[in-house]
Parts: structure tokens; C-alpha cells; sequence
């Protein structure tokens, strides 16, 4: 059971009798569609006349049009539409004349833009011989048949490029299926007052061809409309029978239910049996009907909604749609009993509450609190039905909740006031996608490129939902532009008529746009017309492969209606920037950009197929080959501008005056990039090369002349044009040559660095050269290189110099980057424990590691051999003093780049470049001012200079020198564990460090030392863990230990003001441990309280927790909450425990 269930048993129930309601509301014949341009309406205003429609998710159609539809593809779930049409079937011409525009209102005799075709082409009427369908599965087969096509057309975006341009809803396992009969049950509530959905009366609707059939006497009575006012104004023909004639027809013409002619589609004749029976004369359609059976769904459940409606709202005939929340309503009065089975009952309930689920929890109009009270209960309910169904008994409690939850959320409004408007089908893109299936149902379910006769009558009973789903009438024109533009696509590009209606809603749609100003809306707008975009452009973009022979004329269709949506979309932009005042002039003029940026990517994309489809037939063994490819393609390529000459570019002219020019320039280019190339691989002339070059030249003249003719009647001339054309020059050809050669000598260079990169060790050669080998290797190979091209016999200009010197830095860049890829200082920085406190009476570890001599010993300490004397076993590991090397190679790499660069600068054989225009003292004069060519690459060895500074002193203090810094200054006692032996390693570790150095490397690196070190110290002070605790007394002997500290880099090379200067925050700390512990509370609390912007807050009262920044300072609150975690008495533990909760030690 299930869907399908459902779906063999829609023929087998009828909506029965129902008892009368009072009488309805006359329907007034609907207005023209685009009324609402001189009447603006808010979203929740009724106005007079119906709309124009939308669609579901969409997708692409094929990339070629063709006047086949596609064959099936799997089911999903979307929107119906219909079977696949007969073979013999005949497509309508294409529509050849321009847009038509909508017509006023008050129009009574509109002009007609184009003639329909009197007789009808679509397979409403059988001329071949079917036999008869057996009544029990037809309807089945049809509705089968039917959504299938709609679900394979709908999800295959990637096949017709077209994106769905609203959200999808975010909720699991709902289905189109379900938006549809939800759409249909809003759609039959709000109208249930009108004629035939429950009325005294039902009015019937009648064709104009009625007349002509055996029923002629039983409507003649009725008025009857022989036109669409919707269809004229979107210029769209009129079918040669309506729907409902059609199922009428279906169902027999005569008493006896035997003549009268048949529907053509065999599965569709069950769909009368709702409105004959055998042996009686059929019924008259009434719009419910229609409804019904565009919707398709069953006569069981459009009954079981009759009669709930009937059961619910007895006497509330006038209630308002928007005052009642449906599925809830539905839930409430429909039993398991009134359905097959419980199964189907379930699956209907699921609906019901995934409907609830997406429109006030996961997409209501008025945003929910994920925790809010009501939220939690309808979440709990939904989740507790997928199992079993929901209890909906009157004395159910679950029930109750649930309803008084959902109530409580869709009752609300923005501004907290009383409302008696159910917010529950309105917010985006529910309201969307319930409209949008609603919208769908005006396309004939046989000829899914031809739109209902009924469309104005069913507009005007969509646009009943309007307060319900929350859509006005901008709104609805972007969705009805939307599903115009995709039925065109989805169906397979076969009838322009749609392309025209869309354009003639754009017109609509860009009067919207410069009056509505909603948010919502303007999203709606830009995210549809970016997806009809989108589509155009991948089209247009490419104009050559989708359009060929006598498609070539749909140009003119789809390209006015992509810069119309561009030119709204243009408006929209400028409007949201504020631009509005620079008016539409600049909007306007980008449309002949749009047209000259096809022109330029369609005509490169067809170049390349050619020139792609040329060196297919080649192997190219010798060089011969490629100059054959070469000559093939210049033929091939005069032939495509013939061909873009007298077909495309009258076509294309119309909106941009150079079409032919611009399409002579793009091929003129786009050969020129290949012939390049190809003079660029060829090793010496030759006579094939010199060929090559002559058709080249042909091309060129044929291509000149089509810019000249195009441009003859432009402002300049075609001056323009003809300037970003390059000339095909054959003095490139030794150009080429030493662009080449450079190449060349610049892809070794870059071997050589990849070689240097896995044979590096860092381990120098001898004292005498103390850096690493592979440097000193590459800066030879680099001369080399120089000194080789100053060598060749011919003028050597300044632009192959640049490019020469530009190949080098990248090398140079990629090589610093080696050099410099030696980790982060913060790797050897040991995380912070966690804050405890420790109290008076508190027992400190005192079994600590006694020291034992690092792991690093003189052994094997110095990777120079360099010998200390006087001084303990050195705590500089190998890898610390490797980071040295790598500090000597950058230092000797930026020497040796400045002296390669004088070589380039000033060399008297470069012949200055008239493009740059520099004289050899402007380049004497940058390159005193700097490195002319090298200054990026020496600002990168600076950078990786610090760098590595950093990240060797951080691991000297922090890994090799940890034992006498952060692990055993200050543990256990104070007094005990002075800095005095870990300032004797460091005087060593300095001393090593500066005879592995260069000179020039020593004033950063001991700077570097410098910083860690005073990290370090701040570290055992602020996070040294539970084995180190302090008190007032002890501020002296770290105020002495840190000036010690100092001393020993004031000595060094690091100047007094920048030692004191580094050392601030340092001092500002230990001035801290000197305070009092009441000073240090009451500085705590001021801190805090200011930077939470709260007042000074009472004694006792617990403060928020201060974050830990890192950037440790005196007026830090993390920095002051540290310094009394490690103070040692009672008063500091007490105060700790009661305002932090901080555990204790």
C-alpha cells in the first residue's frame, strides 16, 4: 500500500452529493494578467484579475533544440506533466515575429500579434485505432505515465543546465507528491465557497467549440469567452478544444454515452468518469474538476476533503483560509476508518505533520527559538508518528499538546500583537513551492508546451490562496516568469511561443522591480533571473554548438529576453547600491557588452573544436606535421569567420553594430596565440615554417577586411577593433627563439632546485663556509645563466631581461620557501596547565627530577667542531644548530642576489624597452635605490630571516635549555631555584651560537634569544604548573633574577633600550607578585568588571571567569587571576574558591 495504493484506487470514489451550502460569491471574469501594473498591491491585498504562474524544481533542458521530446528518465519527485506524444504528432511553427507586448486592461479588441492555427496539432483527437482500456487500470496507467515524465523532467539539472532558483525545503522525506495535494487542499479551501467546490451552484464553463458537438443544446445558454485574455496578452495561441470539452468528449457525446468523438490519449478517458456515468448523459466540468484532474489527485481524496471541509466548517461559509491552519483541521476530523488501510492513513498523517514541520518550524514566516517550548512538542509529536500514527482522538493528550503547540506558533505575529491570521503556509519557500505546484497545473497535461483555456478562470481561483501562502502580485509574476521560462526549457526547447510569453512577463516583472522594495521579493527576483541567466549564457556563450542551420533564428528569441533579465537584474543591483540616479543609460550600453561577450566566447570555443578536431588527424612526428596542422587550420579558420559572416552576425547585428568585426578580432587573436606557439617550438626556419606563415597572412587579410566593412559606419572607423587586433609578425619568430632559450635555461634551474630539495642535509662543508652546499650551487648555475644570454649575437632588449630575471626570482622565492620551511616557534611552546589554587596549609611536591646532564652533550655538540672553554656541556642540540646553517645560507643568498642584479641592471648591451620606457640611468637609479628586478625576493629572505630566528631561539629556551628554564626555575622553593645555572647555559648557548653565525645574522638571532627567554621566565611565573607556588616575599629575588637576565643580552649586541623595552611586560608581572593580595582582589574585580562593562560588583559575588588571551600584561584579567592562582595564603585560596570555583592543588 502506500503512494501507489493511493493511486489504483483514485477512480474508485466519487465526491458524492454534498449537502448545500449557502450560495457563493459570483466569479467575475477574470482581468488581464498584468492589471496589477497600474494597481501595486501588498503582499496580503486581494486585487481584481488573475495571474500568471510558476513551476517546481526544474531542470535543464538538452543543450540542442530538436523536435523530439527526450526519452524517459527515472522517476522523482516533481511536478506532472504529460505522456510522451505521439510520433505522428506535428509541432506548431516557431513563433517569428517580435515580443509582444500586454495589453491594458480596458483593451476590448487587442490587436492580434501572431495567428494561432485554427486546427488543433497537439493528440487531442485518436487517429489511430486503440482499444478500449479496461476501466479498473487506465486512470492508474495514465497518472503513471503521466508523473513519471514529470519527476524524470524535473531532476535532471545537469542535463538541462537550468538551476532551480528557490530553496529547497529543508525537511526530510517530503516529497513533490506531498507539496501537490497540500497545494491542491490550500487551493480547494480557499476556493470552497466558490461554484463547484461545494457550492448550491456549480457553474459550468464551456467552449467556444462546444457549439459544434452533439451537446450544443445543453450550453449554448451559458455566455461563453472565446478568447483568453492571459493567453492574448502573453501571445499565446488558443487550443482547438478546451480541457473540459475534451474529457467531456472522452466520456461519450450522447445520452447513451456513444458518440461524440474521443480523446486522443487513451489513458486519459477514465478522468470522465468522474462526471458521467454509463448510460446517462455527461455532466459539465466545472473548475473543481479541472483542478482536480490537473492536480491529479483521486476522487478519494478529493471526498475525504469535501467532506471534512463540509464536517468543519458548517456555517463558517464566509471563515477566511488564512484563519484556519489545514492540516491541523484535517488531522483532527479524518480517522484511519475513511481510509484503505492503516498503512495509508499513516503515510497520509506523515504528510500532514511534514507540511506542519516545514511551515512553522524549519521555514516560518515569523523566525522560532530552536528551544522554544511549543517547537520541542511539535518536534517530539512528528518524531513519535514516524513510527506508529499519531493518537488524533478527542481525548488524546498528545493531541492536545500538539494542537495547542501549533496553534501558539502559527497564531503568533512580528510584533507580539493579538492576530487571528495563521502564519503556517506563508513563509519562504514553503509558500513557494506549494504556489508553484499549484501554477504548474495551467499546462495541459497531453501537450506539455500548451497552456489551458481555463488559465484565467484558474488564475483567478489561485490567486484565492494568496493570503494563505503569503504571495502578492509581484511575487506571483516572478514565479509565473519563472514557470514560463522553464516549460520552454523542461519541454525540450520546441515551442518559442513560451520564450515570448516570458519576455512579455519580463516586461511585467521590470515595472515590479522599480516599485517593490522587499527584501524577500528582491531575492526572489535575482536568484530567477541569475538562473534564466545562467541558462541563456551557457547557450549563447557557445551560440555555435547550439545553434546551427535553421535553429540559428532562435537567437533572436532567447537573446532579447536574456538582456532584458539582465538589464532588471542591472537595476536591482544599482537600486540595492544606491545607484538608481545614474538612470538606465549605463544598463542599456552593457547590453552590447553582454552580445560582444558572446560573440568573443563562442567564436574562441569554436576555434578551438577546430583546431582541437585539426590535431586529431596528426601524429606529429616531425615538425613537418605540425606546419601541415598549421596551414589545415588557417583554411579552416577563414572558413568559420565565412560562416559567422553571413549567418550569424546579421542575426547578432541588431544589438551590436560590430558583430562581424568583433568576430574577426576574436578569430584573429585566438590564431594568433596558436601561431605563437608554434614559431616558439620551432628550432630554426625553415621552409614549412615560412609557409605556415604566408597562409597566416592570407587569414589575416580576409580577417582585416571583415573588420574594415562591419566598421565603416561606426564613430572611430573601426579604429578601436582594429587596435586589439595583433598583427601576425614573423620578426617574432627570433623573439620566440629566446623566449625560448630562456624557458629553457629556467626549467633546468628549476630541476636543479627540486635535486637540491631532496639532497639538502644543512651539515656545512667546513668552517670557512658555513651554510648549506645546494645554495652556493644554485647561485653558480644562476651566473652561468646571466653571463650565457649576454653572450647571444643579437639585441637583447629589456623585456627578455625582465622575463629572464623574473624566471630567476621565482626560483630564488621557491628556494627561501625550502630554506625557511623549518616549523613554528609554537610547536616548542608547552601548553598551559590548568589554573589551580594552592593554600596555606598545602603540601607542594617536593620530589622533583634531580637534574641530570641534557641529552645534548659535547660529544657531539657542534656540528663546526668549534670548542668552548671554561663552561659547562653545551645544551644546543643538532637541530637547534641546523636552523644556524639555515640562517648563514639565506644571509649569503641576499648577498649574492644583489651582485647577480648589478649584472642584469647594468649591463651595457640591453637595448631599453620602448613599452617601459626606461633609460639605463633610470636603471642605474632604482637599482641605488634597491634591487630593481629582486626586491620581492629580498624582502622574502629578510622574512624567513626572523622566521627562522624565531623558531631556533624558541627551540634553544624551550627544548634544549627546558631542564634549567621552564621545568626547574622555581619549583618546589624559590630561594633555592634561582636562575643563576640556567643563566650560565644561556651565556654558553649564546656564545655557540654567535661562532656558528655569520656576522651579519648575530643581532637578530640574539634578539630572538632574547624574546623567548623572557617568555619563558613569564611562562614560569604565570603557568608553571602545580609544582611552583609564590608569596609577597619572593617578589625581590625574581625582581633580581629578571635583571640578571637582562644583563646578559645588554652585553651582547642588542642595544640597553630595546632589552628594556622587550622586558616591559616581564617587569610589569613581577610588579605584580609585589602587590599585596587585597590590592591584587580588588585590581582582579575592577579589571573584570570594566572589560564586561558591568559595575563594581558587591563583595562576595562571583565574577565571570577572565578568557586567557596569551598577551599577558599587567591589566589583564587573566594575567592578575594567574598571579593570585600562585600565591601562596589563605586569604588568596579563599577568595579563589568562593569567586572562580577554582579546584584546589
Amino acid at each position: 500500500m502506500g503512494i501507489h495504493s493511493r493511486r489504483r484506487r483514485r477512480h474508485e470514489s466519487s465526491p458524492g452529493n454534498f449537502p448545500p451550502l449557502p450560495p457563493p460569491p459570483s466569479i467575475s471574469i477574470p482581468l488581464s494578467p498584468l492589471h496589477h501594473l497600474h494597481h501595486h498591491r501588498t503582499r496580503h491585498q486581494s486585487s481584481s484579475g488573475p495571474l500568471p504562474p510558476l513551476s517546481p524544481p526544474s531542470s535543464p533542458p538538452p543543450p540542442i533544440p530538436n523536435t523530439h521530446h527526450h526519452e524517459p528518465k527515472p522517476l522523482s519527485s516533481t511536478p506532472p506533466t504529460s505522456p510522451p506524444p505521439l510520433s505522428s504528432r506535428s509541432r506548431r511553427d516557431s513563433y517569428p515575429g517580435p515580443f509582444p507586448s500586454f495589453l491594458s486592461p480596458s483593451s476590448s479588441d487587442p490587436p492580434i500579434f501572431h495567428t494561432r492555427n485554427e486546427t488543433c496539432p497537439g493528440p487531442f483527437f485518436d487517429t489511430h485505432h486503440h482499444e478500449e482500456s479496461d476501466p479498473s487500470t487506465s486512470y492508474v496507467d495514465h497518472y503513471n505515465c503521466t508523473n513519471k515524465r514529470t519527476l524524470e523532467r524535473y531532476y535532471h539539472e545537469q542535463e538541462h543546465n537550468l538551476v532551480w532558483p528557490f530553496h529547497k525545503l529543508n525537511v526530510h522525506g517530503i516529497e513533490h507528491d506531498d507539496i501537490r495535494e497540500t497545494a491542491y487542499e490550500i487551493f480547494f479551501t480557499a476556493c470552497r465557497s466558490s461554484p463547484g467546490f461545494g457550492g448550491r451552484n456549480a457553474i459550468t464553463f464551456y467552449s467556444k467549440h462546444e457549439s459544434n458537438n452533439g451537446n450544443e443544446g445543453k450550453g449554448s445558454s451559458v455566455p461563453v469567452s472565446h478568447t483568453s485574455r492571459v493567453k492574448r496578452a502573453l501571445g499565446l495561441k488558443m487550443l482547438r478544444s478546451s480541457l473540459t470539452q475534451r474529457i467531456t468528449m472522452s466520456g461519450g457525446g450522447g445520452g447513451s454515452g456513444g458518440g461524440g468523438g474521443s480523446w486522443s490519449s487513451a489513458p486519459c478517458s477514465p478522468l470522465s468518469r468522474g462526471v458521467t456515468s454509463p448510460g446517462k448523459s455527461p455532466r459539465q466540468m466545472t473548475m473543481a474538476d479541472v483542478m482536480r484532474v490537473q492536480m491529479l489527485v483521486s476522487e478519494q481524496s478529493d471526498s475525504r476533503l469535501r467532506k471534512t471541509l463540509m464536517r468543519t466548517l458548517v456555517g463558517q461559509l464566509g471563515r477566511q483560509a488564512e484563519t484556519t491552519i489545514l492540516p491541523l483541521e484535517l488531522l483532527r476530523h479524518l480517522k484511519p476508518s475513511e481510509f484503505n488501510d492503516l498503512h495509508e492513513y499513516h503515510l497520509w498523517q506523515k504528510r500532514q505533520l511534514k507540511i506542519l514541520e516545514a511551515g512553522i518550524l524549519l521555514h516560518p514566516s515569523i523566525p522560532v527559538e530552536k528551544t522554544n517550548t511549543f517547537a520541542i512538542n511539535i518536534s517530539d509529536a512528528i518524531r513519535d508518528a514516524e513510527a506508529k500514527p499519531l493518537d488524533t482522538g478527542k481525548n488524546s493528550d498528545t493531541m492536545r499538546t500538539f494542537s495547542n503547540s501549533v496553534v501558539s506558533l502559527a497564531m503568533r505575529s512580528p510584533n507580539g500583537a493579538p492576530t487571528n491570521i495563521c502564519h503556517w503556509a506563508n513563509g519562504y519557500p514553503v509558500n513557494v513551492h506549494l504556489y508553484m505546484s499549484l501554477l504548474q497545473s495551467i499546462f495541459d497535461l497531453n501537450d506539455e508546451t500548451s497552456v489551458l483555456d481555463e488559465v484565467d478562470e484558474l488564475l483567478d481561483l489561485m490567486k484565492k490562496t494568496w493570503s494563505t501562502l503569503g504571495i502578492d502580485r509581484p511575487i506571483h509574476n516572478v514565479c509565473f516568469t519563472w514557470l514560463l521560462f522553464q516549460q520552454y526549457v523542461v519541454t525540450g526547447q520546441i515551442e518559442p511561443d513560451l520564450l515570448c510569453a516570458t519576455h512579455a512577463m519580463l516586461n511585467e516583472v521590470a515595472n515590479d522591480a522599480k516599485k517593490e522594495k522587499q527584501s524577500l521579493y528582491v531575492k526572489m527576483l535575482t536568484s530567477v533571473l541569475n538562473s534564466l541567466q545562467g541558462w541563456a549564457d551557457k547557450r549563447l556563450l557557445t551560440y555555435h554548438d547550439y545553434f546551427r542551420g535553421g535553429g540559428i533564428r532562435q537567437i533572436e528569441n532567447i537573446l532579447p529576453l536574456v538582456l532584458a533579465a539582465t538589464k532588471i537584474l542591472g537595476y536591482v543591483t544599482n537600486l540595492e547600491g544606491g545607484l538608481q540616479e545614474k538612470g538606465d543609460k549605463s544598463i542599456l550600453d552593457s547590453s552590447g557588452d553582454r552580445v560582444d561577450d558572446y560573440i568573443r566566447s563562442s567564436m574562441k570555443n569554436a576555434f578551438e573544436k577546430i583546431m582541437e578536431a585539426s590535431n586529431a588527424k596528426f601524429e606529429f612526428e616531425t615538425e613537418k606535421d605540425t606546419s601541415e596542422v598549421m596551414r589545415k587550420l588557417a583554411q579552416e579558420t577563414e572558413d568559420l569567420a565565412m560562416n559567422e559572416r553571413y549567418n550569424y552576425s546579421p542575426i547578432l547585428k541588431k544589438w551590436h553594430t560590430t558583430a562581424s568585426a568583433i568576430a574577426a578580432l576574436t578569430l584573429n587573436n585566438c590564431f594568433g596565440d596558436v601561431l605563437s606557439k608554434y614559431l616558439s617550438e620551432m628550432s630554426s626556419l625553415k621552409v614549412d615554417v615560412i609557409q605556415v606563415l604566408q597562409r597566416a597572412k592570407n587569414l589575416e587579410d580576409v580577417l582585416v577586411q571583415m573588420v574594415v566593412e562591419n566598421s565603416a559606419d561606426c564613430e572611430d572607423g573601426g579604429k578601436t577593433v582594429v587596435r586589439e587586433m595583433v598583427p601576425y609578425e614573423v620578426d617574432s619568430t627570433i623573439l620566440n627563439l629566446m623566449r625560448k632559450w630562456i624557458d629553457e635555461s629556467l626549467h633546468k634551474g628549476a630541476e636543479y632546485l627540486q635535486r637540491a630539495k631532496e639532497t639538502e642535509t644543512w651539515n656545512p662543508k667546513s668552517k670557512s663556509e658555513p651554510y648549506g652546499k645546494s645554495v652556493v650551487e644554485l647561485m653558480n648555475k644562476a651566473k652561468i645563466m646571466v653571463q650565457e644570454f649576454f653572450q647571444i649575437p643579437t639585441e637583447i632588449s629589456e623585456d627578455l631581461v625582465q622575463e629572464l630575471a623574473g624566471g630567476l626570482e621565482k626560483i630564488f622565492s621557491e628556494y627561501i620557501m625550502f630554506v625557511a620551511a623549518c616549523g613554528l616557534k609554537e610547536n616548542y611552546v608547552p601548553s598551559l596547565p590548568p589554573l589551580t589554587r594552592c593554600y596555606k596549609d598545602s603540601k607542594l611536591q617536593k620530589l622533583l627530577k634531580i637534574a641530570s646532564p641534557c641529552s645534548v652533550s659535547c660529544e657531539e655538540p657542534h656540528i663546526l667542531g668549534i670548542e668552548v672553554d671554561n663552561h659547562p656541556h653545551s645544551c644546543t642540540s643538532r637541530g637547534t644548530q641546523r636552523l644556524y646553517i639555515r640562517l648563514n645560507t639565506l644571509h649569503y643568498l641576499l648577498s649574492h642576489i644583489s651582485s647577480l642584479d648589478k649584472s642584469l641592471t647594468l649591463n651595457p648591451g640591453v637595448v631599453p624597452s620602448k613599452r617601459r620606457g626606461l633609460t639605463n640611468n633610470q636603471r642605474a637609479k632604482g637599482n641605488n635605490n634597491g634591487n630593481s628586478y629582486y626586491e620581492s625576493a629580498n624582502s622574502s629572505i629578510l622574512a624567513a630571516c626572523k622566521h627562522v630566528s624565531e623558531v631556533a631561539s624558541y627551540r634553544l629556551i624551550f627544548l634544549d635549555s627546558n631542564f634549567y628554564f621552564y621545568d626547574g626555575l622555581y619549583v618546589g622553593d624559590v630561594a633555592s631555584t634561582r636562575i643563576n645555572h640556567a643563566l650560565k647555559i644561556l651565556k654558553h648557548n649564546i656564545k655557540l651560537m654567535t661562532a656558528i653565525l655569520t656576522e651579519r645574522a648575530h643581532a637578530l638571532a640574539v634578539k630572538e634569544v632574547m624574546k623567548a627567554s623572557f617568555d619563558a621566565f613569564l611562562m614560569v611565573l604565570l603557568a608553571g604548573g602545580t609544582s611552583r607556588a609564590f608569596n609577597e616575599s619572593d617578589y625581590n629575588i625574581i625582581q633580581e633574577d629578571f635583571e640578571n637576565l637582562k644583563h646578559i643580552f645588554m652585553e651582547g649586541v642588542v642595544a640597553e633600550n630595546v632589552v628594556e623595552k622587550e622586558g616591559e611586560v616581564v617587569e610589569g608581572v613581577i610588579a605584580l607578585m609585589g602587590m599585596s593580595t587585597e590590592q591584587l582582589m580588588e585590581n582582579l574585580s575592577i579589571v573584570t568588571n570594566e572589560t564586561n562593562g558591568v559595575g563594581i560588583i558587591g563583595n562576595g559575588h562571583k565574577l565571570p571567569m577572565p578568557p586567557t588571551t596569551g598577551k599577558w600584561n599587567r591589566t589583564d584579567p587573566n594575567t592578575l587571576l594567574r598571579v593570585l592562582c600562585y600565591r601562596n595564603d589563605k586569604a588568596t585560596n579563599h577568595f579563589l574558591k568562593r569567586t572562580f570555583h577554582i579546584p584546589k592543588r
